[in-house]
């Protein structure tokens, strides 16, 4: 007599599974820091006393500030929180890499990651001193200076595309250990459940 698996049941995913997610997570978040890192630089070098740069028709102009505040300058008083919000999301992060199987989990995650490190960078190495760095930001929108869109970095974009795609994650029902799970027959199990008791 063979042993059967219930229906409800998966298999647990290989360990290959698990490795190639954290090998995605840190490949991408990797990558973000050191692509905002260098554009970072690239501000510095050409924009520094230099007036905007129009680009695309104007749709993005390139306009160097000093950003003492979050992501597109949002509580520009308050720097020293940042650091503090940035290591409680990593360590969360690396919470989740022990159960992460699912590779759509791992580049949002590994965005989320690079983003937070990337103007952490910044918060740590960049003046007026140690955890109150200021974030370099060269990216606004159809106008320059921020007068139409806050001005950002790639980390910040990075940052925003990790989270809105990890919402679209969850809403979907794909769970980070890697197994698809559909709403519908989330919720008729959970219909089930709730008249089994």
């Amino acid at each position: 007599m063979t042993a059967t698996t219930p229906a409800d049941q998966t298999p647990a995913p290989p360990k290959r599974a698990r490795a190639a997610a954290v090998w995605i997570l840190v490949g991408v978040g990797a990558f973000i820091i050191l692509l905002d890192q260098l554009t970072k630089h690239f501000a510095l070098e050409e924009l520094t006393g230099r007036g905007p740069v129009r680009i695309l028709g104007g749709a993005v102009y390139l306009s160097l500030i000093r950003n003492g505040g979050a992501a597109f300058s949002l509580a520009s008083g308050h720097t020293w929180v940042f650091p503090l919000v940035t290591i409680a999301v990593v360590g969360w992060i690396v919470w989740m890499v022990f159960k992460l199987r699912s590779l759509p989990w791992a580049i949002a995650l590994g965005l989320v990651l690079g983003g937070a490190l990337g103007n952490f960078t910044d918060r740590l190495f960049r003046a007026p001193g140690p955890f109150q760095g200021h974030v370099v930001d060269m990216i606004s929108l159809f106008a320059p200076y921020g007068e139409k869109f806050a001005v950002f970095n790639i980390a910040d974009s990075a940052l925003t595309c990790g989270v809105v795609l990890a919402i679209i994650l969850e809403f979907t029902g794909r769970p980070r250990v890697g197994s698809r799970v559909p709403l519908r027959k989330a919720k008729v199990r959970d219909g089930a459940d709730s008249g089994d008791k």
